[in-house]
């Protein structure tokens, strides 16, 4: 088994940005959803209401492209770049209910979100410090910046493919043409492995080491709408959720994919093997 891809996003729900090598921190990938944007109630605004986020592009230094903190680069939008702000504190809550101190960037990087997406209220916010954020399932010391749940999520390619083989077969049930395959991107893992037995084996792992890193499970991943929307034309379909609800459903919800804590902070590489401990 082992690493196939390392994916970051910088600015939460923003394009998924694929890197050879990333430093596993107690927060998750440097420099993955640091970034956030939020309405005038402070509420998170993802891609499962404004897929349009899909179409913006954020680097940092950790995802190359840019000497600045963050760069953002949107379709016929001039590209800005940012720096950490320093100062100032608001209220920011993810999913109505988890309130998290953010700093504001500040009106110009709010100028040109505002422009990019159409919505005239929206802010950029950075997460300076994400010991503040305590984890539902963690233990004490274990926080995340602006994930949704935990620091790292991890996916195998052997489970997309089943995925994909249950579309497939239900199309034909249905006298449907088959459709083009879906990617891991709609599901936005950290890693994506190869090589492991069977699909959704990584169901299982409790403790692996990747890399430099050693990581913790937290709990499997209940899957959204978001999964629904293809991150490339912005197109809504039904699948996966409908597929994953007819053979991945139990508790009220959805599964596929891994949330890990890490333990050990270290870098992790494209090829590195995965170990079960």
């Amino acid at each position: 088994m082992k690493v196939a891809s390392i994916r970051v996003h910088p600015v939460k729900s923003t394009a998924i940005r694929r890197v050879e090598t990333a430093e596993v921190g107690f927060a998750g990938l440097r420099g993955d959803r640091e970034w956030m944007v939020v309405d005038a109630t402070g509420e998170m605004v993802s891609a499962r209401v404004l897929p349009e986020l899909f179409t913006i592009t954020a680097s940092t230094r950790s995802t190359g492209g840019t000497t600045a903190d963050l760069r953002l680069e949107a379709p016929d939008m001039p590209a800005i770049e940012l720096a950490h702000p320093v100062d100032g504190a608001e209220d920011v809550r993810l999913f109505g209910k988890k309130h998290l101190l953010a700093r504001p960037v500040g009106a110009e990087a709010d100028t040109w979100i505002r422009a990019a997406l159409g919505r005239e209220d929206l802010s950029l916010v950075w997460c300076d410090d994400p010991t503040r954020r305590r984890l539902t399932l963690g233990r004490e010391g274990d926080h995340a910046a602006f994930q949704d749940g935990y620091p790292v999520t991890v996916l195998s390619s052997e489970s997309v493919a089943q995925v994909n083989e249950w579309i497939c077969e239900a199309a034909l049930e249905r006298g449907e043409p088959v459709p083009e395959p879906i990617t891991a991107d709609r599901f936005r893992p950290n890693l994506l492995v190869d090589g492991v037995h069977a699909p959704f084996a990584e169901d299982a792992w409790e403790r692996i080491r990747i890399g430099e890193a050693i990581l913790r499970k937290a709990k499997l991943v209940d899957r959204c709408v978001m999964t629904t929307i293809d991150p490339t034309d912005l197109s809504r379909g039904k699948d996966p959720i409908r597929t994953l609800a007819r053979h991945r459903r139990w508790d009220g919800a959805t599964w596929l994919a891994v949330h890990f804590i890490p333990e050990t902070p270290g870098a992790v590489r494209i090829g590195d093997p995965i170990t079960l401990m």
